[in-house]
């Protein structure tokens, strides 16, 4: 599925997957066990999936281990779910990396903001456009950190990149997406991008976000399906009961340092018999006591 609009339906369809990469005692790519995690992934309803993102640890990674990573997904599960590739870092390196994800046979990009430095709305715009103009993928632009794009920027990229499919959000301004999607419409797909996006998903459907990124996908698949349907049915009884129930004393617990938002879904792996593994510097992995408590409160959902 490489046709940009034909893509961009299928994502805003369904719950997204980020699945974490596995990486073995020696902190090496463990390829066998991710593609066993993918298989078991791509056997639930799931629009998409994203390799190597920031729940994958893309950015402890090689540009050869991303690529790596990206061809695996594709070979494991492309013919089943689309696989939707990073670029990251500075601008010649996203230009490279999608170039790479096209030739691996991933199905789209998601860009990331330029490594270290900010920029102002002409320079990220070009950087956008750079990626775009490198590759016939479709591509969703990530605004968070040193790259937040406004509605005027959102709606400049629009313009000149038809093969940008989509704004996935790290901010949760809900000023700034209102006038974007008052702005850009529906020309564009809007994908919740904020750390455990089901805490934010009922509002932002209000905004024009009908899909997001799950990490709880990874070990709680039918839970994260549920949590979604409900969403989309927007029963709040049911979101807010779920919230209230799992949700939040998981934040509870993913808040306890800095970084544990991937952590803490590596854990949950643990936790459900799959072995998610250890996770790389700079992140860390949980206490003892915090694995515990999570085991103990995933058990009431998976």
């Amino acid at each position: 599925m490489t046709n940009p609009a034909a893509l961009a339906d299928r994502l805003a369809s369904g719950l997204l997957s980020f699945p974490v990469t596995h990486f073995d005692a020696d902190l090496g790519f463990d390829e066998a066990r991710y593609r066993e995690h993918l298989a078991w992934q791509a056997s639930f309803d799931v629009a998409g999936l994203f390799a190597a993102g920031g729940t994958g640890e893309g950015f402890s990674m090689t540009p050869d281990e991303v690529d790596r990573v990206v061809r695996a997904a594709v070979d494991e599960v492309g013919g089943k779910v689309p696989v939707i590739a990073p670029a990251t870092g500075a601008t010649a390196v996203s230009v490279a990396q999608a170039r790479a994800a096209e030739a691996a046979g991933a199905s789209g990009v998601l860009l990331f903001p330029p490594y270290l430095t900010e920029a102002g709305r002409r320079g990220l715009v070009e950087h956008v456009s750079a990626v775009c103009r490198a590759t016939g993928l479709g591509v969703i632009a990530y605004s968070r950190a040193n790259a937040v794009l406004t509605d005027a920027t959102v709606a400049e990229l629009a313009d000149r990149n038809p093969n940008l499919i989509g704004l996935k959000d790290g901010v949760g301004d809900v000023e700034q997406l209102t006038r974007t999607y008052a702005r850009v419409g529906d020309r564009l797909i809007y994908i919740g991008g904020l750390p455990t996006a089901e805490t934010f998903a009922l509002p932002l459907l209000q905004l024009g976000a009908t899909t997001y990124s799950s990490a709880l996908f990874n070990f709680v698949p039918a839970f994260a399906l549920r949590f979604y349907a409900a969403v989309r049915a927007q029963d709040r009884t049911a979101v807010y009961g779920m919230l209230r129930d799992f949700v939040i004393p998981y934040l509870d617990i993913r808040d306890r340092d800095r970084g544990y938002a991937v952590s803490i879904v590596k854990a949950g792996l643990t936790a459900v018999g799959r072995d998610g593994g250890p996770v790389r510097p700079p992140l860390s992995d949980l206490t003892d006591d915090e694995r515990a408590r999570l085991t103990a409160l995933v058990r009431r959902v998976a």
